[in-house]
């Protein structure tokens, strides 16, 4: 799963990165709003286990210029982390979708937490098959959900697609704890968890990526910056979404053309907690550094666009 591959210095996470943060903890500024460790103060995130290893990297790289200023991130899930957020608990939200305006934002409003929705990084799952596979080069989402649903018996690429070859199925995917998982079964089964169980799961993409590349009938999924970088030991799919055949690439991801398999990611700041100097400090600071942010948590950058929108919006919640 990406964010175990993101981050391998334990030792710098320990400075203030939490896996689930604590309610206890000051949240207030004890410091003025120098930044270069001139901040000070507690900063809670919780939310999106998928947006997480987003905020775990820039957490490390902000505290590692501001050593007195505290992130915690928690993963409650999306929903788990408006709760939270709209309750007041936290500063921030992590969110792998917009907050739901007819259950989540009413709850906010009717405490008094005014926000603004602050793209962050696309995220982008790539499906991969054997790199001898020739016959697989196109997959329609009823075919992946014929193949990966809930009950589903296919084991031969010929029971997907009668042109497809006489040739055994091995399936490989995310373990049913990650965020991957959830995205994936959600977009192409219709509903988050749904699944067929008997594929290899695991936590670990680098398990799948020797899976598919061992098995010739091997398929699997995992994000596309991981593909990316096994290029040649795995092929990428590509996905019919019902506007014809579309590649997953970074320029895919980032125009939404590549469906249903690519989406925006946010974070969700409280004005409240903008109006502390530690907040909007780690605020710019996070955009500012999003291309090195979503390569150390393999994810798909934003387009100068997006990211202009997501600094101007920040601005304004902010003054």
């Amino acid at each position: 799963m990406r964010k175990w591959l993101a981050f391998g210095a334990a030792g710098v996470l320990a400075l203030g990165i939490t896996a689930c943060g604590s309610d206890d903890e000051d949240s207030g500024s004890g410091g003025g709003g120098g930044g270069g460790g001139d901040l000070s103060g507690t900063i809670k995130i919780d939310g999106s286990s998928t947006v997480a290893p987003l905020s775990e990297a820039a957490a490390e790289l902000f505290q590692a210029e501001n050593p007195n200023v505290r992130v915690t991130v928690g993963t409650s899930g999306t929903g788990g982390g408006f709760e939270k957020f709209c309750a007041g608990e936290t500063d921030i939200s992590d969110a792998s979708r917009p907050i739901k305006d007819d259950e989540e934002a009413p709850i906010c409003k009717k405490n008094g937490i005014a926000y603004e929705e602050v793209q962050v990084a696309n995220d982008g799952l790539a499906v991969v098959v054997n790199p001898q596979n020739e016959f697989a080069s196109c997959l329609t989402v009823a075919e992946l959900k014929k193949i990966w649903d809930k009950g589903s018996k296919v084991n031969n690429w010929k029971q997907v697609n009668p042109k497809f070859e006489d040739t055994k199925m091995e399936l490989f995917g995310a373990g049913t704890d990650s965020g991957t998982f959830d995205y994936f079964t959600e977009a192409i089964n219709g509903e988050e968890g749904r699944s067929r169980s008997d594929y290899n799961a695991t936590e670990d993409d680098n398990v799948t990526v020797q899976g598919v590349s061992g098995s010739e009938g091997g398929i699997g999924y995992f994000g596309l910056s991981y593909a990316q970088q096994n290029e040649g030991k795995v092929k990428t799919v590509e996905i019919d979404g019902g506007d014809g055949c579309v590649a997953p690439s970074t320029e895919t991801v980032q125009d939404g053309t590549y469906k249903p398999l690519s989406r925006p990611l946010f974070i969700y700041p409280s004005d409240k907690a903008l109006k502390r100097p530690e907040v909007k400090a780690f605020l710019d600071f996070y955009l500012e550094n999003q291309d090195k942010i979503t390569e150390q948590a393999l994810y798909v950058p934003m387009t100068e666009e997006q990211l202009t929108k997501s600094k101007e919006k920040v601005a304004s919640l902010g003054s």
